[in-house]
């Protein structure tokens, strides 16, 4: 009599059932089935039982137990969906901006996958793929009496099913021990896969099981799956691939570092595969023909090798890193991608995802190509220009002097002398920080007069009109705000702020026209005074303004004494302010600044993309912001009454309605300017990110003037040439209230007692001030010299009192030549007086500026 194994070999052998394995045919009748259980039953009893108790691999009690613990395992498999390449395309939905993944693969359909390839895969994996249900039952028995033998080599019987059930459960697993038991060469394991590549072919075609296969596996060099492969290898898409190419790539699955045909080793045991074993077996299942088989084997191995770029360094064009670098720091904000900042990029990488970002690709050409035309890279000072679009917040451009990468080998000294001393390198001319939008690592640079804008905000809201006019006797103003005692200025060592004009000609009465067109420091500080710095700061911040500083933060957080902050001390990136304009283009609707305009996830669209805005402004007060806005930049409305502008050529370089400010800081360490049109807003900041008291005026290597040669002329020319073909639109104008307002009456209270002045006043529903600082006045010492506004002010207002040293006024003295003073450099040169109710004259030129 035989011995058992031999008997439970020859049953095996007899349910050959060759009917129900014909190639392509799929017979699921209940016959099938169960013929299929019990064949891979008594595998699964052999199996084990050799693996556990070779004696007892001979016993029927044994394969008896095998066949109940194969009955036991779960018969649904859980098949996740494999990490997909996240693609990011510009706003023309077309220009391909880069690509993001974790493993680099995307799934094509059984239809794009050739004939050939198809062909290759399974002669180079599982031949009898068309004939199994799932398990080769043969192969099995014959690795099984091989192995056990003691053979040549140690044989697997593993099918193309049986491998994708493999690749399933590690993909599928939530734990790294799960990771490690889909792929350990264990009995139970096999056992499983037998189990579920039954049940899997029961379910599904042969044709999804290999589509599934050529989408999931690993061919080497961070390509998985066929369509990464085709394109690493091959540049080409799968579609395109050819006999000796196709099965080339299928050969590399069995171990792709071994099979690598990219280094000399791997590509002379590749061709090997290929040529020994892949096309021979092609041929010999009939797949090609013998003459074909000799052609490709004739074939040169020609790969690429070239990794598929991935990530913001690696983007289309280098210029484009830092719009990427934007996105990705957005995503990772989003709650709608996860609930912690590592399932938010797991989506990100993992999620198969196409954007469609707001990137606009002509305007960031021209942005980047103007900055580089006004600093180049290698200049320490950075450049750095932001575009959004009014009423979205769509940002369109982020362009900078920079080169986007990780590798500093080539960059200069660091102009901070500290940092220079303790051998850190300078971050020009490459770089990967966000210093156009801002991180909390780095809080932005001093937006200067350009948040002269969030003065004139909080004053039309408190309802002083844009005729309010304050008289500036002195280039130079004595606040009552607290500061150390300063050692330098008007108001040397006394503990009060006291900023100056840039040039002595500004002195005259102003109202928010001509104040902001020439940035008249002694008409925003006073302003901001009566209006209330907490006010101004509340301004900036419903407009988007972020304090990434902590001592920004610590001072806007309990803003009543920051009276420097009308002239931009509190630091801010160009986006911020391009943003913040924006908002008041499109009539004080804020939009958060965002860089998608579509996000999209296989046929389902995501709401995470759409704008998020809110009106933040009133309109009529937005209008008359702007009405201001537009002094300036030298252009005018029906009500406007512009006397000049700081840059007044701007408009005829436009051609179209502008609004705008430009603003520097002490000793120009930074110069910013901001010009919008009703659909496009442009912003400019030039600083030193390593050294933020670098002064890029008066002499040596930092010599230049940053606004006339370099961040005026790059804002400017951006706009223009991205508005050539756009439609000109004209800004609402304001209202009469906003602009006259309505104004009561200030009681004179000049030369009255301090206690009768503040008495008086407060009757008439004022809000009273009393100045530190003592001024020359004909009155007697301790009486009130002045009163600010001493004429007419809004209901409930500030009014500031000055009382008298005691001291006569001087003779005045004859006009000098202007000089640039402390505080907020802006200068506009000498331009005609403002006088109150002057008509608009249309055609009027601006006066030149010297900002």
């Amino acid at each position: 009599m035989a011995p058992p194994l031999t008997r439970l070999i020859d049953t095996v052998r007899a349910f050959r059932l060759p009917n129900l394995f014909r190639a392509g045919r799929r017979d699921h009748s209940p016959l099938t089935g169960v013929f299929s259980l019990v064949i891979c039953g008594l595998l699964a009893g052999v199996v084990v039982a050799a693996a556990a108790f070779p004696i007892a691999a001979i016993s029927g009690l044994a394969t008896k137990s095998g066949i109940e613990a194969y009955d036991n395992l779960p018969t649904e498999l859980t098949v996740q969906r494999t990490p997909q390449n996240t693609y990011l395309y510009a706003s023309d939905n077309k220009t391909q901006l880069a690509m993001v993944y974790d493993e680099n693969r995307k799934d094509v359909t059984f239809d794009e996958i050739p004939q050939v390839m198809r062909d290759a895969i399974v002669a180079a994996e599982d031949r009898s793929f068309y004939e199994h249900h799932g398990v080769d039952y043969r192969g099995v028995m014959r690795a099984f009496l091989n192995n056990r033998s003691g053979g040549s080599g140690q044989q697997g019987a593993s099918t193309l099913t049986m491998q994708y059930v493999r690749m399933a459960i590690s993909y599928s697993a939530t734990h790294p021990a799960d990771v490690v038991a889909a792929t350990e060469d264990t009995t139970a394991r096999k056992v499983r896969e037998m189990r579920y590549a039954m049940q899997l072919e029961e379910e599904i075609s042969k044709e999804e099981i290999l589509t599934r296969y050529l989408n999931m596996a690993p061919f080497g060099n961070g390509a998985y799956g066929i369509w990464a492969a085709s394109d690493v290898y091959f540049s080409k898409q799968p579609k395109d691939l050819t006999v000796d190419e196709a099965a080339l790539l299928a050969g590399t699955v069995k171990a792709p570092s071994a099979f690598d045909p990219t280094n000399e080793e791997g590509k002379a045991l590749s061709l090997e595969r290929r040529n020994n074993y892949v096309i021979p077996g092609m041929v010999e299942l009939g797949m090609i023909t013998a003459e074909d088989g000799e052609k490709a084997k004739a074939a040169e191995i020609k790969v690429n090798g070239k990794r598929t770029p991935n990530g913001c360094v690696n983007t289309a064009k280098n210029d484009w890193g830092f719009f990427c670098d934007f996105f990705y720091r957005w995503w990772m904000d989003q709650e709608a991608f996860g609930e912690t900042t590592f399932d938010r990029e797991r989506r990100l990488k993992t999620g198969g995802y196409r954007i469609v970002t707001s990137l606009d690709p002509n305007v960031q050409k021209s942005a980047r190509a103007n900055v580089g035309k006004y600093a180049p890279d290698t200049n320490k000072n950075a450049l750095m220009v932001a575009a959004v679009t009014p009423g979205t917040g769509h940002v369109k451009a982020l362009a900078v002097n920079r080169v986007y990468t990780n590798d500093d080998s080539k960059n200069k000294a660091n102009s901070d002398p500290a940092k220079r001393k303790a051998g850190v390198k300078g971050s020009y001319p490459s770089t990967t920080n966000p210093i156009i939008t801002g991180s909390p690592d780095v809080g932005g640079f001093q937006g200067g007069s350009t948040f002269k804008l969030f003065t004139l905000i909080a004053a039309l809201e408190k309802g002083y009109p844009l005729t309010y006019s304050i008289d500036s006797p002195k280039p130079y103003y004595v606040s009552g705000y607290p500061v150390e005692p300063n050692k330098d200025g008007p108001c040397r060592g006394k503990p009060v702020y006291c900023p100056e004009n840039a040039s002595n000609t500004l002195t005259g009465t102003f109202n928010m026209w001509s104040g902001f067109g020439r940035s008249v420091n002694t008409y925003f500080v006073p302003l901001e005074e009566r209006v209330g710095a907490d006010k101004v700061v509340d301004a900036a911040k419903r407009l988007g303004i972020k304090f990434r500083d902590a001592k920004d933060q610590e001072y806007a957080d309990d803003a009543s004494t920051w009276g420097a902050f009308t002239l931009g001390v509190s630091g801010t990136t160009a986006l911020d302010m391009a943003n913040a304009y924006a908002t008041m283009a499109a009539e004080g609707t804020y939009c958060e600044p965002i860089p998608v305009l579509e996000i999209s996830q296989g046929e389902q669209k995501l709401a995470a993309g759409e704008p998020r805005c809110e009106q933040v402004v009133d309109k009529d007060v937005s209008r008359a912001v702007i009405d201001a806005a537009r002094c300036p930049v030298g252009d005018r409305s029906e009500t406007s009454r512009c006397t000049s502008g700081t840059e007044g050529g701007a408009r005829a370089k436009v051609g179209k309605p502008v609004a705008g400010k430009s603003g520097t800081t002490d000793s120009y360490r930074t110069a910013s300017f901001v010009i919008t049109t009703k659909q496009l807003t442009v912003a400019g900041i030039v600083a030193d990110p390593d050294n933020h008291n670098t002064s890029m005026i008066g002499g040596g290597d930092a010599w230049w003037d940053p606004h006339s040669e370099a961040v005026n002329p790059a804002v400017i020319n951006t706009l223009a040439e991205s508005s050539k073909n756009v439609e000109a639109k004209q800004f609402t104008p304001p209202s009469q209230k906003m602009i006259t307002g309505k104004l009561v009456p200030v009681p004179s209270v000049i030369c009255n007692s301090e206690a009768d002045a503040v008495t008086r006043l407060k009757a008439k529903g004022f809000v009273v001030k009393v100045a530190s600082e003592r001024i020359d006045s004909t009155c007697a010492a301790g009486r009130v010299a002045r009163a600010e506004p001493g004429d007419s002010s809004v209901q409930g207002g500030t009014i500031v009192l000055r009382l008298s040293n005691g001291n006569a006024p001087p003779a005045p003295k004859p006009t000098t030549t202007p000089t640039r003073g402390g505080g907020d450099n802006d200068d506009d040169g000498p331009t005609l007086p403002d006088i109150p109710g002057l008509p608009d004259i249309p055609g009027l030129p601006d006066f030149p500026g010297g900002d």
